[in-house]
Formats: C-alpha cells, sequence, structure tokens
C-alpha cells in the first residue's frame, strides 16, 4: 500500500541498521533534505503517544547566517549498491475465508524490484565549528518569529543520503479471480460481480539523480543573545530560549518532588499534561505506557469536539476531508489554529475557523487545542492513509475501523517484543469487500502485515506509534459524525457506540 519511494527509503535505512537515519517519506519533498536545510517539529505535541514528522522550510543555515566567501567542505562516503526484489503471492477460496463472508477463490501476486548506487554526504565536525563561528544574520526573520511563536524546534541536516544515479523502480501485480475478490494493495479492483478474470498492474516510477532517500539531523540552537547559536545532539533541549517561550497557555498539573500534584491554571481546558519538577529544576513529561491513558486521552478530546455546534462540526468534517489530499494545506490549518485562532481568515480552512467564532469565545478557545490534536494525529499518518482515510469517511466506516484498531492495541500495548495476534470474527463481519481492504490498508500502513486469507498479524512495537495515531483520528472523526445530540446519517452507528466513546 505505501508509494513505491517511502517502501524503498524505509527498506534502504533498514538495511544501513543506522538508529540516526530517518528515511524520507514523500518524494515531492525529497530534495528538501540535503545539507545545511532547516527542518522544523513541534516541541511539544498534544498527545503522550505520538510524534510529528520533520517539516522542511524554505530556509537552510546559510540563509540566516552572515554571508562567507567560505563554503563548508562535505565528506562523501561511498558509493554503495543496494538491490532489493519481495514477491508475495496469494491464495484464496470460499472455505479459508468462510469468516469474512467472502465468496471468492483465486490467486494474486506481487512483485517490487529495486537497484540503487547511493552515496552518504556528510559534514566533519571541524567544518561545524568554522561555520558555527558566524553570527545570525537577523533573528527577526518572520519563519524564526512564527516558530519561536509556535514553541518550534529547529534542526539542521547534517547528512543526506542520496543517489549517485538515476534509478528506476518497478512495481507490478496480478490478480487471477472468480467470484468476489479483493486484495489490500489494490483497493482499486472493485465490483460485485461474479466471474473470471486476469487483472494486472504494472508501475515504474523514476527517482532523478540526486534524489535524497534519508537523512541525519541535529538540533539547531539560538543562544540567549540571539545571534550565536549551537548545534546540538541533545533533543530534550529547546531551540529558542526558554524565557522567551516559557510554557504557554495551558492547563498542566505539576508533580513536585514529594508527588503533591498542584494546579497550573493558565487557560482553562486546554489540554492536561503531566510533569515531573526534577531535583535539577528542569521539568519533564512522563510518558505513559498503558493504552487505558491513551483512550483517555482521547475521550476527552471527543467530549469537547460533542459540545460544539453541528453546523460546526459539520465544517471540521467536510474541510478535513477535502484536505486529505493536501497534507500542506493540512499543515497550514494546523498553524493557522497554532497562531491567529480568533482571527478572521480568508485562506484554505478559513472556513472552519471562521464557523467555530459562532460559538462562544471560552468554548472556541479550549475546543481549537482539540481539533489541533486531531490534525496532529492525522499528520503522523502516510499520504496513503490520508487516501484511505478519506475512503473511509465517505462510506461511513470508521466506527467498525476503529474498533478493529482498539482490539489490536488495547491487549497488545504493552509489549515491546513481536508477538502474533488473530483479528476478531465478529469486527471484520462489517468490514467485506472493499471495506475490508480499505482498513487492511490502513493498518499495513502502521506497520503491520495483513494476511488476505487468514485474519491474523503480528504485533511490531514500531506499528504503535501510527496505530494509536489512527485510533485517535478515526475516534474523533467518528465523534464529528455522530454525537449524543445528533444522531448520525445512519443510525446503527449511533446506536452501536458505546457511551464513553461518545463523551458521555
Amino acid at each position: 500500500m505505501s508509494s513505491m519511494f517511502e517502501n524503498i527509503s524505509k527498506d534502504l535505512v533498514k538495511e544501513l541498521g543506522d538508529k540516526d537515519l530517518r528515511p524520507v517519506k514523500y518524494l515531492l519533498s525529497a530534495n528538501k533534505f540535503r545539507q545545511f536545510a532547516i527542518l522544523r517539529k513541534k516541541k511539544t505535541t498534544l498527545s503522550h503517544f505520538w510524534e510529528l514528522p520533520d517539516i522542511p522550510v524554505e530556509y537552510t543555515l546559510m540563509d540566516i547566517l552572515e554571508p562567507s566567501s567560505s563554503v563548508p567542505e562535505t565528506v562523501v562516503k561511498g558509493p554503495f549498491l543496494f538491490s532489493d526484489t519481495t514477491f508475495q503471492k496469494y491464495k484464496a477460496s470460499a472455505d479459508v475465508t468462510a469468516v469474512l463472508d467472502v465468496n471468492m477463490s483465486g490467486e494474486a501476486t506481487k512483485c517490487n524490484e529495486s537497484s540503487l548506487q547511493f552515496q552518504a554526504v556528510t559534514i566533519p565536525p571541524q567544518n561545524w565549528k568554522d561555520l558555527l563561528k558566524r553570527k545570525v544574520l537577523d533573528q527577526e526573520l518572520l519563519f524564526l518569529r512564527k516558530c519561536r511563536n509556535r514553541d518550534d524546534n529547529l534542526y539542521v541536516v547534517t547528512e543526506a543520503v542520496e543517489l549517485i544515479n538515476s534509478t528506476v523502480l518497478h512495481d507490478s501485480s496480478s490478480v487471477n479471480v472468480m467470484g468476489k475478490f479483493f486484495i489490500p494493495w489494490m483497493t482499486s479492483v472493485k465490483g460485485q460481480g461474479q466471474g473470471e478474470g486476469l487483472k494486472m498492474r504494472e508501475k515504474m516510477l523514476t527517482l532523478p539523480q540526486g534524489t535524497v532517500l534519508a537523512y541525519k539531523k541535529k538540533q539547531l540552537i539560538f543562544k540567549k543573545n540571539g545571534w550565536d547559536i549551537l548545534i546540538s545532539d541533545d533533543d530534550k533541549q529547546k531551540t529558542f530560549p526558554e524565557e522567551a517561550i516559557l510554557l504557554q497557555a495551558m492547563q498542566v498539573s505539576v508533580a513536585d518532588e514529594n508527588g503533591r500534584m498542584s494546579p497550573m491554571s493558565m487557560s482553562a481546558g486546554v489540554k492536561s499534561v503531566d510533569l515531573k519538577l526534577q531535583s535539577s529544576g528542569r521539568i519533564s513529561r512522563v510518558l505513559w505506557q498503558d493504552f487505558k491513558q491513551l483512550h483517555e486521552e482521547i475521550s476527552q478530546k471527543m467530549e469537547a469536539l460533542a459540545q460544539l455546534s453541528k453546523d460546526t462540526q459539520d465544517s471540521i468534517f467536510l474541510n478535513i476531508l477535502n484536505m486529505l489530499g493536501n497534507r500542506e494545506a493540512l499543515q497550514d490549518l494546523m498553524d493557522m489554529l497554532d497562531e491567529s485562532p480568533l482571527d478572521h481568515l480568508d485562506d484554505f480552512g478559513g472556513t472552519i475557523l471562521n464557523e467555530m467564532q459562532e460559538d462562544l469565545r471560552d468554548l472556541w478557545i479550549q475546543a481549537r487545542f482539540h481539533i489541533i490534536y486531531l490534525l496532529e494525529a492525522i499528520m503522523v499518518l502516510s499520504d496513503t492513509q490520508h487516501d484511505l482515510l478519506a475512503q473511509s469517511m465517505e462510506k461511513r466506516i470508521l466506527l467498525q475501523q476503529q474498533k478493529l484498531v482498539r482490539s489490536i492495541l488495547e491487549p497488545n500495548f504493552e509489549y515491546s517484543w513481536n508477538i502474533p495476534f488473530t483479528l476478531k470474527p465478529e469486527l471484520l463481519a462489517p468490514l467485506q469487500g472493499e471495506d475490508l481492504a480499505i482498513t487492511y490498508g490502513l493498518l499495513e500502513e502502521c506497520g503491520l502485515k495483513m494476511e488476505l486469507n487468514r485474519p491474523v498479524s503480528t504485533w511490531d512495537l514500531e506499528a504503535k506509534q501510527p496505530l494509536s495515531a489512527l485510533y485517535g483520528t478515526l475516534s474523533l472523526l467518528q465523534q464529528l459524525t455522530v454525537s449524543p445530540e445528533r444522531p448520525g446519517p445512519t443510525p446503527v452507528y449511533a446506536e452501536s457506540v458505546p457511551g464513553e466513546l461518545r463523551g458521555i
């Protein structure tokens, strides 16, 4: 289900085995991850259970430093060659899929083939020292000011893995079918008709020379005088001086060293975060490793969204549906909510903001953080998942998918090792044909290997974060579709939603 580019970049990083190397997920932004490129990332998300991806900005480190005639020298490691061919074959018939109530028999195959010649371009530590002797050219650049206001952290790309030659990726698949036959990676294969047929698909993707497949980064830290910077391996620091962005307006609870809780209310209903005050005076966040905590975190957001008017809920749902094919638009909307939520906005996404402002001011101030929470969860998901999620929203199968994801997360959440699990037949039964293929695609994109002819898979710790984000996304979108005050368009959904999931 993943894009060919994302698959090969992930496979390459896994093969290289460097924990600091990060795969580039999106081809259109691949060349924005070259050396010296500046990336931004929210220091604190509204969830304990996932982190947001790096976002390239339109500036490099050279753009914010005083100009110099000397150009930092890079070191090239390589060349290296990586070849990968995968072949998958599925057979299914009515007897082995009876639990899914699918009348079919057939065979499906899938083959991916790639051969990459690549090199790693890095910058020696001594060259960083020379570079950082330069002063910051302008500490009030607009993008720096916005990043500081949002409490973003900034990073600098220090190493890039790039292609030496132009490369062609190959992907082919075929389905030989009699009856109804749906393949997880071929959601475009539709139709309920009986009969026999062969469907084939071949794709090729050409990657230009120099395409960046993976990168390393280090944190950019501005010193207190605002004109000097450091490049740090310590991701626990803040990019901007703490006194300038000391704990934004939110509701927090701080535990002192004796464990007593003291409320520190800065804006009612904005966010509940557990912080611990260390003996050094540093405040650190406690990350929960309990599904109950994830469920409670999501339920709080659902309850807040349920308090919005019907028109506002509809507006949020429809605007998000329309933006799911545009990652930049989703990011822009999240930034707008972070920066100027009460301004009248005519930009893409402004419809949501303008309609929300018709609610009471206090309700809107509180609710916008829960909308940001939903957008953050969506941004953790891949572009392929965005497409599958849009189909799920249109087909009104969010609740069934949410229950299925919960059934995977809840019993496996605390496991740090691989463990097999079986999907419950009663949860699969409402998802037939294309609905099942879409749902399997969402799960596969999280890192689970789904087998068409058997409702089994294996828990993978790496899937925990995207699965948690998927669970949050499905839960909140379903809440916008159905609320205690407003039955949804399909009554069975409203009747079957448990009270705790409706914010009751």
